[in-house]
């Protein structure tokens, strides 16, 4: 998580705990090698971090976040673990990593931002270092595209027009990343993966991307324009998502995927 003016939720993070870590998991079945030091980039309420602790029990494990309430959240579940409040943008290790890891924390990045912060932080790894990350790659997806439509045809609409949402505009393309970071690596490795998530209905939707996608929409609303935003925005997902048999509905969630290793 990144910096923001108004804190993460760590408990609305978790509602979807099991779904949320499982992207951790097949980014680390990616690696089949040994780490002395690994930092966790965006580390959240740390279930990501937990996951790198059981693959490398004997690294030396770092957590990172910019939210005071996930790093609270982190240090409780993780006491043994170093965690530290730091902004993604300019923090740089306090010694190099043979492991950078990032699940789901670089799309939070302004887009110009991205690559340069990629490159600032490879550059302080050794030689064979890695860098691995995943983010969601959803911009044209019903659920985000809903997020944008639902922001400008509201009674917010002016709020939102300047509101910092970074995620304006998508990812950067694997192309775009290859090129970007080819000429630091021996190797880049990028795939994508779309996880069908069965919710119990069109509210867990709305809960899922509370937690993160649409605080960029929300936070800067009036608690009446906020709950209006929300009934609105269901409506529009009730629109794309239709009902499965028992009732539930299928949240598909595209990811991309980044194994790098340093030249």
């Amino acid at each position: 998580m990144t910096a923001s003016d108004k804190d993460w939720s760590a408990d609305q993070y978790l509602k979807f705990e099991a779904e949320r870590s499982r992207p951790s998991w097949d980014l680390v079945t990616g690696m089949r090698r040994s780490f002395k030091r690994i930092v966790d980039l965006g580390c959240g309420p740390g279930n990501s971090t937990a996951i790198l602790r059981t693959k490398w029990p004997k690294a030396h494990i770092v957590g990172m976040d910019s939210s005071r309430d996930m790093i609270k959240k982190a240090k409780k579940a993780l006491p043994d673990i170093e965690f530290t409040i730091d902004d993604l943008n300019s923090y740089t290790p306090a010694e190099p990593a043979d492991l950078l890891f990032s699940n789901a924390a670089y799309q939070w990045l302004d887009y110009d931002d991205r690559l340069p912060v990629l490159t600032r932080l490879l550059k302080t790894q050794p030689s064979g270092g890695v860098f691995a990350f995943q983010v969601p790659d959803n911009f044209s997806e019903p659920s985000h595209v809903s997020m944008r439509e639902t922001a400008e045809q509201g009674p917010w609409a002016e709020t939102l027009k300047n509101a910092h949402v970074p995620f304006r505009k998508g990812f950067q393309s694997p192309s775009e990343l290859y090129n970007h970071l080819k000429p630091l690596c021996s190797d880049v490795n990028i795939w994508h993966t779309t996880y069908n998530h069965w919710l119990d209905d069109h509210q867990a939707i709305v809960e899922w991307v509370k937690g993160t996608g649409l605080r960029p929409f929300i936070d800067p609303l009036s608690p009446q324009h906020r709950e209006k935003f929300l009934e609105t925005y269901l409506e529009k997902i009730k629109k794309h998502y239709p009902l499965l048999h028992d009732g539930k509905v299928c949240l598909q969630y595209p990811r991309l995927f980044v194994i790098a290793v340093k030249a």
